[in-house]
């Protein structure tokens, strides 16, 4: 895609957001059926014609590594995200990139998810995004585009202002 196609496919939902600011806030929905016999959770992925995603445990949490682990695929929504809106602010920049790939590695020690020391955290204790960027542009223009896919893109933010989460029964 070019900087005018992109532009002009996001001209009307800028001044859309403009002028009326509340059409700007969505609810983005998942939901998972859970499964008992392998503990998991199976989620449907409509935009990739209703395929599944079979989540379960990890094998350092007792799983047998054919399901989905729940925390890389947090990874791989930071991955996805990021590429994205790096494809996206690149066309923005006018730079021409022959190739980029980004990569996330997170780090977290199952004592906590398991429950072996509870002063142990459960979860990540730290990520690290990596960007590896082929293109003839400067250094400059390349930190520029880097700054602004963390800037913009949704996950990375996410995760770095420790959105509040809540959890409510639904009867």
């Amino acid at each position: 895609m070019d900087r005018e196609t992109l532009r002009a496919l996001q001209a009307p939902l800028k001044l859309q957001y403009q002028l009326s600011p509340d059409t700007a806030n969505v609810c983005l929905k998942a939901e998972g059926v859970v499964e008992f016999d392998v503990p998991g959770c199976l989620v449907a992925l409509p935009c990739n014609d209703g395929k599944f995603i079979k989540a379960g445990l990890h094998p350092n949490a007792g799983g047998d590594g054919t399901q989905a682990c729940s925390a890389e695929l947090l990874l791989q929504a930071l991955v996805t995200c990021a590429g994205t809106t790096l494809a996206a602010v690149s066309i923005s920049m006018g730079l021409q990139i022959s190739e980029a790939l980004v990569s996330a590695k997170g780090w977290l020690d199952f004592r906590g998810t398991m429950g072996v020391d509870r002063s142990v955290p459960v979860g990540f204790t730290s990520v690290e995004m990596l960007f590896r960027i082929d293109t003839r542009a400067d250094e400059t223009s390349v930190r520029k585009l880097i700054e602004l896919t963390e800037r913009y893109c949704v996950i990375y933010q996410t995760l770095l202002v420790s959105t509040p989460v809540t959890s409510v029964l639904v009867q």
